[in-house]
């Protein structure tokens, strides 16, 4: 296969074509390519761009920044406005240079660029702009970037109406070959009719990547003849409102759409005149259509037979109305392929509505219109795909008598393409704050109080658990509450406000509220970068300095600063009388402004964190020489970091003891709020350095070259994976290859948030010529190959229904990559299992999964690698039509770490080869956890002998040696050792004496270790009242080496710890444990489950409210009757059970027993509703595991005001001096068959139920602030046509053989019958004492 010499520099360059282009650096491009056209015609002109970003443009400025000494060269000039209408009315200025004889050039030609809001707020200058008009060698441009689906804005926007209501002509190109050749014409057209001309550009067109033709003169423009106004259409001075309308509605106009006609924008594709059905559609919707006549199998000598022509709008606004009507001549049926609100649509019946002779017009609706309107066809809200048209025009064309086989057979193939996209969503992978972002700590609001949230990374808190909600449009924020605040109840609200959005708009806002008198607190986050759309600086070098006096200038009588000490900031700068303080003390500052009447603010500084990495690796920020490392030895699994921090750097890590906490260090940003966890196990390390080198030697075998498929049309790809983490680049070496292949590629990033942890999906499309393709966007059982970089995304239902059995191939990651959630859920685990059984469902044998993060990082030291190794495995199993050399090169053309990136691809054809070798090379090189039951309970009895000594380990054994039965040995070896190695002060210091040999595993070079606790004596209360605590230098090690070795002293008189009262509660709860095991065990047969399982459901009406926001716990008088009613039902199943079983009452049931079942059975329905939600209807089959209780009793015994105490204490270690003054939180928290109420000083308010994953680590409920309690009933949400399979992979992952199954008919609800653990001591408000 030959290749063509290209250079990524070719993109930039005219006298290169054809060029690899996405739709942004088209507009580069075509700046470029204006003023090479002018040159060649002798005109000196200049350009300049200006404008605000936002998405799908918001990579524009970082384009023409990268460009802009191109762009200087050929004079034009890059000025990023403050916000939208600002640049636009710069624009407008720039069209007045030479009327007063002072210009220096002979025009300016202008491009102004913003996404749909921005257009909205720049309506007043358009209007003004436009009716002034253009400089007759200038010209002005508008991209208004859409978000129809609403994938990363605030509100579904369409913009074309805007320009319309401002006469504003608009051409709406269909992909990047298109954006250069309508803005050389809209830069033609606004000189010729003195207009502004809008470009429409949406995802589809803009963030797509294609080869087109770079040539700028390949094109020229009729001036059509036209009857001028005197002195023309162009810019004047003098001029009056009343003459600019009167040119603008008699001349302008009707000037761009002769100008149209002229240059033939609009235009017959298929057909020939006679044809009796016409389709119409522009821009994107022209690809759909294209690629829809496709999926009905109809080309181009097909239509010419069933006398269907196609017409292509170039220019939405004004319609070439002579064109349209020769070529709807004769036609009996016009379809109009448009999405969103009609502006089509409304032309064509203004065009045909004198002349109509029969013709029907169809769009919106087939026929009528408003509340008189038929069926409708293509609705205006969201958008269009090519599946959703190709099914209309094909019922469309069997209505019409022009039905073909080819044509059924499409409908069958889509309809069964429908049929299979019918997955449900299992696992999802919301857009998340970056690890240590300072949005983390800055929206965070003191208890009590709530906030509003803004535009860009601020929208994201809230779906983060803070207390706020709400938002408004950009630059408004605040003002809502000026409207608000006389009719509510609350006296103050925080408004969250990037320094982005004051620099645009925001401050106004400010204003806004000082004049209203309005009780306001703005935090104003200083993060110096623009974060949502790529971290691009602040316009005019705003200052955290300048933000503060421009408050002061305001009116702002209290201003507090907020930094982050690890920031660079020079306090002398900040006028007097602003109060200064460290972000530890952002919850006090916030408390105090919650009194202050009237507006307040807080300057929040601190650097965002992906720019702080991006400036880290140019040497452009401080990085500090310090490392974060959690001893999970130490780790109890509370999370408290998490909810301290919000950070996703911290991860789960799995161990024979439980789920601990680790730090990811290839993500961490170095921001250590996660330190402020109230945990001894964290350490700091100084000139630690990360194992980057691999870890494992590879040396690569001879590889066969596989059998590439062919293309047939075109090759459809899906890449998948998480923002960040280079999924982009892969769909750019894929592009790039094709090119190089001599091939057309076109290429699209379904981003969104997704540069934010969320998801990233990249649709690419090959093909053996560009113009094979059309739309880019894969439709539903389009793909032929999945490129999975992440479990989740490939298996969300988005990407599954994209997929067709037998169709389509995949590799995919089965690296589990933690979500957002972790932070705010403890127990959050991936549901791995159930996201490879649907892939496999849809894939059967043609998907292949391995760990290729692993893999990366054992043999290549570094799991970024890991999207390439999976992109060599797709290509090695023949799922990508490209050439190896093409695709080395591109690799190369990248210029990104290249011999590593090409060393990776060849890894990942070697796994694909070798998949067991590359499974073993994946493993980590770890001690092997114990499996079986005796290795778990040998693990168990070894720890306690190193915990205390053998005599505690036999003891231990002992009691677990006892036990016969399986299940209920297993849970009394997993609880019974929890109790008896409670964690106090020397198993704490046993633990961190092994912290230097533990941090070695993942860090080398020689590096200082500290230590940060918060030591009983030691430590004071910190800024938010919790024990701050300090740091101490590794000498702590050597008394704590004593202390240890003072174990033998644990729970005896000489035990100066022992008497504290959490102490002697840990041994209590040990004694009782003992005592219930005596006093239960010989009474817990088969015959007593279904009583214990009746009286369970008797609790579950007690404990589990009606609705799930039920704020009080007192049970109502329905909860009661129900609960009544379920004894009563119960009971007479109890009385009646001996003939049930004699009798055989499935056959012949009587009749009271019918209506006792059926009873019955609703019964349970609504407590399965209470506890875990619907089982019916919106919720896949659940499965319930029920234990009885073993502790209960002595929970019971306690005082309310000593259990609450006592919970209190038990967070890590010596919690007695956790207590504080600040008011504790309530957490309602569910615990089997009743229900508990937690109090705590680190837990939040909602109610939770047990995870699968915490049963299978087999911990005790010691309750702690910050931790769920051990609770026995397990309700697992499985996919019911999973369930053949479900009991026996639920009961393999708590280790309990399926014995005891009770199947229940009619539900899909499954009962196991387990021996579950302790219960110990909690403050229950009403529980029923189980047998």
């Amino acid at each position: 296969m030959s290749q063509q010499k290209i250079s990524l520099n070719d993109r930039f360059d005219l006298t290169k074509s054809p060029v690899l282009l996405n739709g942004t650096q088209a507009l580069v491009r075509l700046m470029l390519a204006q003023k090479a056209r002018d040159a060649a015609a002798g005109h000196n002109t200049a350009g300049y761009v200006t404008g605000y970003r936002g998405s799908p443009l918001g990579a524009v400025d970082l384009q023409m920044s990268k460009a802009e000494k191109l762009l200087r060269a050929s004079d034009v000039t890059f000025n990023p406005g403050l916000n939208e209408d600002l640049a636009a009315t710069a624009l407008w200025g720039s069209q007045q240079a030479e009327l007063r004889g002072e210009g220096k050039y002979d025009g300016v030609f202008g491009l102004w660029y913003g996404k749909g809001p921005g257009v909205d707020r720049s309506g007043d200058v358009m209007r003004h702009a436009n009716m002034a008009g253009t400089s007759a060698l200038g010209g002005v441009l508008m991209a208004m970037g859409d978000d129809h689906t609403g994938e990363s804005s605030t509100v579904l926007h369409q913009s074309e109406w805007a320009l319309v209501d401002a006469y504003m002509p608009v051409v709406s190109p269909a992909g990047v070959q298109e954006i250069l050749d309508y803005g050389l014409y809209g830069f033609a057209l606004s000189r010729f009719a003195g207009l502004w001309v809008g470009l429409k550009t949406m995802k589809d067109t803009i963030e797509t990547t294609a080869v087109v033709n770079g040539d700028p003169h390949r094109l020229s423009f009729r001036l059509p003849d036209f009857d001028m106004p005197e002195g023309g259409l162009n810019i004047r001075l003098g001029d009056t409102p009343h003459a600019q309308e009167a040119r603008m509605i008699d001349y302008k106009r009707f000037a761009a759409e002769a100008f149209s006609r002229a240059n033939r924008m609009d235009k017959r594709v298929w057909g020939k005149p006679g044809a009796k059905i016409g389709f119409v559609a522009a821009g994107k919707n022209w690809l759909d259509l294209q690629h829809a006549m496709s999926l009905l199998n109809i080309h181009e000598g097909e239509a010419d037979r069933l006398g269907i022509t196609t017409y292509k709008v170039g220019q939405t606004f004004p319609l070439d109305m002579h064109s349209f009507h020769d070529w709807a001549e004769g036609l009996d049926l016009i379809v109009i392929v448009e999405e969103k609100r009609k502006l089509i649509e409304v032309q064509v019946k203004e065009a045909i509505f004198d002349d109509r002779r029969g013709r029907r017009v169809y769009g919106w609706y087939k026929g009528g219109a408003g509340g008189m309107h038929r069926d409708e066809l293509f609705p205006t809200r969201g958008a269009l795909d090519p599946i959703w048209i190709a099914e209309k025009l094909g019922d469309i064309l069997i209505e019409e008598r022009r039905g073909t086989d080819g044509i059924r057979a499409g409908l069958d193939a889509l309809r069964q393409a429908r049929a299979g996209d019918n997955a449900q969503e299992i696992a999802a992978r919301l857009p998340y704050y970056c690890a240590g972002c300072p949005h983390n700590t800055s929206t965070k609001v003191p208890d009590g109080s709530r906030a509003y949230a803004g535009i860009g990374c601020h929208y994201m808190v809230q779906w983060m658990d803070r207390q706020t909600t709400g938002f408004t449009h950009m630059g408004a924020e605040g003002a809502n509450w000026i409207g608000e605040a006389p009719f509510s109840n609350t006296n103050h609200v925080f408004q969250n406000l990037g320094d982005g959005t004051y620099n645009h708009s925001g401050s106004l806002a400010i204003r806004a509220a000082l004049a209203a008198g309005t009780n306001i607190t703005y935090k104003i986050l200083y993060n110096d970068a623009v974060a949502m759309t790529g971290g691009q600086p602040n316009e005019g070098d705003l200052s955290p300095y300048r933000i503060v006096r421009e408050l002061q200038a305001m009116g702002v009588n209290k201003v507090f600063v907020v930094y982050d000490q690890k920031e660079d900031v020079d306090l002398e700068k900040f006028p007097k009388g602003v109060e200064i303080q460290e972000r530890d003390e952002m919850e006090n500052v916030q408390t105090r402004c919650r009194e202050i009447e009237g507006v307040s603010a807080i300057v929040y500084i601190q650097t965002c964190a992906a720019e702080k990495r991006r400036r880290r690796k140019r040497g452009k920020f401080p990085d500090p020489d310090r490392r974060v490392f959690i001893n999970t030895d130490v780790c109890e699994g509370c999370g408290d970091c998490g909810v301290q921090s919000n950070c996703v750097a911290i991860v789960p890590e799995e161990t024979e003891l439980g789920r601990k906490r680790a730090i990811d260090q290839s993500a961490c940003n170095k921001d250590f709020t996660c330190l402020k966890g109230f945990c001894p196990s964290f350490l700091t390390l100084e000139g630690a350095k990360v194992k980057k080198g691999a870890t494992r030697e590879l040396d690569l075998p001879d590889l066969p070259q596989p059998e590439l498929p062919a293309i047939n049309g075109t090759h459809n790809v899906v890449i998948t994976g998480v923002g960040g983490t280079g999924v982009v680049t892969i769909g750019a070496v894929m592009a790039q290859a094709a090119q190089l292949d001599g091939k057309g590629a076109g290429m699209m990033e379904m981003a969104g948030l997704a540069q934010k942890g969320g998801a990233v999906a990249i649709h690419c499309r090959l093909a053996e010529k560009p113009a094979d393709i059309s739309a880019i966007r894969v439709a539903t059982g389009e793909m032929d190959a999945l490129i999975g970089g992440d479990l989740v995304v490939s298996a969300g239902a988005k990407t599954i229904g994209l997929m067709r059995s037998g169709r389509t191939g995949g590799v995919v990651n089965s690296h589990e990559i933690i979500t957002g959630d972790f932070t705010r859920n403890t127990e959050f685990s991936i549901p791995s299992d159930r996201l490879q059984l649907a892939l496999e469902a849809r894939l059967k044998d043609r998907l292949t999964m391995f760990d290729a993060s692993e893999l990366a990082r054992a043999v290549m030291g570094d799991s970024i690698y890991s999207n390439m190794i999976l992109f060599g495995a797709a290509w090695q199993k023949g799922l990508v039509p490209l050439s190896h050399a093409s695709i080395l090169q591109a690799v190369e053309m990248n210029g990104q770490a290249v011999e590593r990136n090409q060393r990776a691809f060849e890894i990942g054809r070697w796994a694909a080869l070798y998949p067991q070798e590359a499974g073993e090379m994946a493993k980590p090189r770890v001690v092997e956890l114990p499996k079986s039951l005796e290795e778990r309970i040998a693990f168990r009895a070894d720890h306690l002998t190193r915990y205390q000594g053998n005599r505690l380990a036999k003891r231990y054994r002992g009691r677990v040696d006892a036990i016969e039965d399986e299940a209920l040995r297993e849970a009394v070896a997993l609880g019974y050792h929890k109790l008896l190695a409670y964690k106090d002060e020397y198993e704490v210091a046993r633990l961190l004496i092994d912290s230097r040999e533990k941090a070695k595993g993942t860090f080398e070079g020689e590096f200082k270790m500290r230590l940060h606790m918060a030591p009983p004596i030691l430590s004071k209360a910190g800024p938010d009242g919790r024990p701050k605590k300090r740091e101490f230098g590794e000498w702590l090690l050597g008394p704590m080496k004593i202390l240890a070795k003072l174990k033998g002293l644990r729970g005896t008189p000489l035990d100066v710890f022992g008497y504290s009262e959490d102490r002697r509660m840990e041994r209590a709860l040990i004694a009782q444990y003992e005592r219930d095991l005596d006093e239960v065990l010989p009474g817990l047969t088969a015959n007593t489950r279904d009583a214990i399982i009746a009286l369970a459901l008797f609790c579950c009406f007690i404990v589990y409210p009606a609705r799930s926001s039920a704020r009080t716990l007192a049970p109502s008088w329905y909860d009661w009757l129900l609960a009544v009613a379920t004894v009563v039902v119960c009971g007479y199943f109890l009385v009646n059970a001996l003939n049930i079983a004699l009798r055989g009452w499935e056959m012949a049931p009587p009749e009271t027993a019918v209506y006792f079942s059926f009873v019955l059975w609703l019964l349970v329905l609504e407590a399965g509703r209470r506890a875990g939600g619907l089982p019916l209807g919106t919720q896949p089959a659940r499965i319930v595991v029920q234990a009885p209780v073993i502790g209960l009793a002595a929970a019971l015994r306690h005082t309310p005001e000593r259990v609450a105490a006592a919970l209190h204490q038990l967070a890590v270690v010596r919690d007695q001096h956790h207590r504080t003054g600040k008011s504790l939180q309530r957490q309602r928290q569910c615990l089997p068959h009743f229900q508990v109420e937690v109090i705590g000083g680190l837990v939040q308010q909602q109610q939770r139920r047990l995870p699968v994953h915490h049963q299978r680590q087999g911990q005790t409920c010691l309750l702690a602030p910050g931790e769920r309690g051990d609770g026995l009933q397990l309700a697992i949400t499985m996919e019911r046509e999973l369930a053949e399979v479900v009991p026996q992979r639920l009961l393999a992952g708590i280790g309990v053989e399926p014995l005891q199954v009770q199947q229940r008919a009619g539900l899909g609800v499954q009962l196991f019958h387990l021996m579950l653990r302790v219960v110990p001591h909690c403050q229950v408000r009403r529980a029923a004492l189980l047998p």
